[in-house]
């Protein structure tokens, strides 16, 4: 009889745990009544759930009652232990049930010191709760401290039993939970970043109005009384002194003072000494002190108290800028429920590093404004010479640019002159001969002879006529292209070898009858899109200063052109200029791209030469040019500029 009746109690329990799972929407509540449901199958005044977490690998007691030792909170979490370190961890991760005995436990102790903690029961018995999976949910365990009470395998099997209904219906139950869990978890954090942001807000408005006002606007507008305003919508200030530091007396002025405690100082002065706003000046930054700070550092001599000694919380904070003291700002506090934080000291000392720039650029602007005035009337002077001078610069170079152009001129005509002369001789002997040949022919006098002697004549005087003819042809061409160029500082394509060819070509008459030659390393297909009158007129007038400057009393020298591509830059052509003249010092290399330096003052040379390419390769070419020589070896111009120009400027 009393076996069918524990039978029937057991069905109850089970009966009642499912309706339980059901209609129980809280953890704590429905293991409640489970510890009520077992009570009344067994002794079980010590009894607590373990709910273990597996992703984050810990554990909490849901639910506990312990007639000898004392539990964490319900939602307090902690690392699970090993499971030789706990019997609780050995029955979650082993997922199996354990049952001992005080003498198993004390065993189990000897083996290892780790293992348990706490009282020390004389019966414990637990039961993993697991999932269908098996995946543990926790741990269920009942435990006996009295003697009088043991426990049986029937009660061991009765309580698996429970533990199995309790498992299905806390898997439910913890979905529940943890889903609340993460609303509140939520919710939380939602409130924490809405109070977050609502004081970033704050903190971002107010700290806008500070860099806004600039504390003041200028030393006879202070408005110190507006950033007390400022300061207190971030925090409580109800004491705020505002001093400034007079360097010739080495004292400090109070411009503003707010206080509880002490009468109006401001308009008063005090010395640079030994007082609390004395000690943040030698530190040079910003300090947080408290009464106890305070006793510290007057007994070992730092500070002087030279105001009231109620201080509670102190801050004070140097005003320097460009390592040069303003002044102090100063907050404190009389009362122990107002004590400032490293917040608000990090506070202070950003209000106080706007009010030292403010301070700075107060002073700067008036060295700004006396110096303004002192260079508005040296500018004036200056302008006007400089504006001078840029005309006459322009006005030489243009007039250098066109007596290049002029002389270049002077030679392509000079070189024309003998084919064309040639041409009118071999044309005039032409007439003549015709002439005579015409008469011999009315008179009947022609012959055979006669005729084949006029045809040699003719064909001779006429492939004299041809060449000569060609190449004046060819003079006129290149000589205008190159002109044109020149002149006309517009943008085209063209090939660079041929290009240069032709330059070269036109140039021939400043080399003729003379033992200079000009050799060209170019390799054919480089196709340029620029300002070709610039490579023109650098050329011509490099090559025309080796011929003044470079080979001055030589007899013979040689002059080299290399082009070719960048190899790191497709895009960008590399140009060598360079002759085996006499070179240049480092001295008069230093000055070479300067406008008017000559060493050929007075004998034909302007100065203007090198400058030009150096204006011409930086600006229109829109590149680069180094020269490097050293006496005896000749000079040598480096140049780097772009392919392809797409952007059209007035070149120098």
């Amino acid at each position: 009889m009393d076996r069918l009746k524990r039978l029937e109690a057991v069905q109850d329990v089970v009966l009642e745990i499912s309706k339980l799972s059901a209609s129980c929407n809280d953890i704590s509540d429905f293991l409640k009544s489970v510890h009520l449901a077992i009570s009344r199958l067994m002794y079980a005044a010590n009894f607590y759930v373990a709910i273990y977490d597996e992703a984050q690998h810990s554990l909490r007691f849901a639910y506990r009652v312990d007639e000898v030792d004392s539990f964490p909170g319900a939602s307090q979490s902690f690392t699970l232990a090993s499971p030789e370190q706990s019997p609780t961890a050995w029955v979650i991760l082993n997922r199996q049930p354990l049952f001992m005995t005080a003498a198993d436990d004390e065993a189990r102790e000897r083996e290892n010191p780790e293992w348990g903690s706490g009282t020390r029961a004389e019966y414990w018995m637990g039961h993993p709760l697991l999932d269908p999976q098996r995946h543990p949910l926790g741990a269920m365990v009942i435990q006996i401290y009295d003697k009088n009470h043991s426990y049986t395998q029937e009660d061991q099997k009765l309580f698996g039993l429970v533990a199995g209904h309790v498992s299905t219906a806390l898997q439910s139950l913890l979905s529940l939970d943890r889903l609340e869990q993460a609303v509140k978890q939520r919710t939380i954090m939602l409130e924490q970043q809405v109070e977050e942001r609502r004081k970033a807000e704050s903190l971002q408005r107010a700290l806008y109005q500070i860099a806004e006002l600039s504390v003041f606007a200028s030393a006879e507008d202070r408005k110190f009384s507006r950033l007390h305003q400022i300061l207190q919508e971030l925090m409580a200030v109800p004491n705020f002194v505002v001093a400034l530091f007079h360097e010739d007396t080495q004292e400090f002025s109070v411009e503003y003072f707010v206080d509880e405690i002490d009468e109006d100082m401001t308009g008063s002065r005090f010395p640079l000494g030994a007082g609390m706003t004395s000690f943040v000046v030698r530190k040079k930054q910003a300090q947080l002190i408290d009464r106890v700070k305070l006793n510290a550092l007057v007994s070992q001599g730092e500070i002087q108290v030279l105001g009231n000694l109620s201080t509670y919380s102190w801050i004070g904070a140097p005003l320097f800028a460009d390592d040069r003291l303003y002044g102090v700002i100063i907050i404190q506090s009389y009362q122990p429920a107002l004590t400032y934080t490293q917040a608000d000291l990090e506070l202070i000392a950003f209000v106080a590093n706007h009010v030292a720039a403010a301070f700075a650029r107060i002073r700067a602007d008036e060295e700004v404004r006396q110096a303004k005035l002192e260079l508005e009337q040296k500018n004036q002077k200056l302008n006007l010479t400089l504006d001078t001078l840029k005309t006459a610069q322009a006005e030489l170079v243009g007039q250098e640019k066109l007596a290049s152009l002029g002389r270049l001129v002077a030679g392509v005509a000079h070189e024309i002159n003998t084919p064309l002369g040639i041409c009118v001789t071999a044309t005039s002997h032409i007439v003549e001969e015709f002439s005579l040949v015409k008469n011999d022919f009315s008179e009947g006098k022609l012959d055979e002879q006669g005729l084949t002697e006029f045809f040699n004549m003719l064909d001779q005087a006429l492939r004299i006529t041809t060449n000569n003819i060609q190449r004046s042809a060819d003079l006129v061409k290149s000589f205008k292209q190159v002109a044109v160029d020149q002149s006309s500082e517009s943008i085209r394509e063209f090939d660079m070898r041929a290009y240069v060819e032709e330059i070269l070509f036109s140039l021939q008459p400043k080399l003729k009858g003379k033992k200079f030659e000009v050799k060209l390393d170019c390799p054919v297909g480089i196709k340029m899109k620029t300002y070709p009158g610039a490579i023109s007129q650098i050329i011509t007038n490099l090559i025309t200063n080796s011929l003044l400057h470079g080979f001055e009393g030589a007899e013979k020298g040689t002059m080299l052109i290399q082009v070719s591509k960048d190899p790191d830059n497709d895009d960008t052509l590399l140009m060598t200029y360079s002759d085996d003249g006499k070179g240049m010092s480092s001295i008069e290399l230093e000055k070479l791209f300067e406008p008017f330096y000559t060493t050929k003052r007075g004998h034909g040379g302007s100065g203007l030469g090198a400058h030009i390419v150096y204006n011409l390769v930086t600006g229109p070419l829109a590149g680069q040019v180094k020269a490097s020589s050293e006496p005896g070896q000749g000079l040598q111009y480096k140049m780097k500029f772009p392919c392809q120009r797409t952007i059209a400027i007035n070149p120098v």
